[in-house]
């Protein structure tokens, strides 16, 4: 890698459930979406709530990072459904790297951070 790129971890988000009582999150096992970068990308016709989502996404930027091995963001995988009544699991999965330009992602210049 050059001097002025970095790279992030793709990530899926799925659901998984671990027992048979009721989904409350309107989820489907089996559901995903998946973060490319700062995007994050639905199959076509599948929704996603809101709420679970809220729960997920300050964990994504953190797990998308290159981690130390000890380091419980490289060792769990699942987080729960924020309703306490949810059987509902989410496992993040980290997939291939990806590799970015800073130039590509601020405009801030490499080297003037503060």
């Amino acid at each position: 890698m050059q001097a002025d790129e970095f790279e992030l971890y793709d990530l899926r988000v799925e659901v998984v459930i671990h027992d048979d009582r009721k989904i409350q999150c309107n989820a489907k096992v089996g559901d995903y979406f998946e973060v490319q970068g700062e995007l994050l990308r639905f199959p076509a016709g599948q929704g996603f709530s809101m709420y679970s989502l809220a729960a997920l996404l300050p964990l994504l930027p953190a797990k998308q990072r290159i981690t130390s091995a000890a380091d419980w963001m490289s060792t769990d995988s699942e987080v729960a459904c924020p309703d306490p009544h949810c059987p509902t699991r989410f496992r993040i999965t980290r997939l291939g790297k990806r590799i970015f330009k800073h130039a590509d992602t601020t405009a801030v210049p490499l080297g003037n951070a503060k």
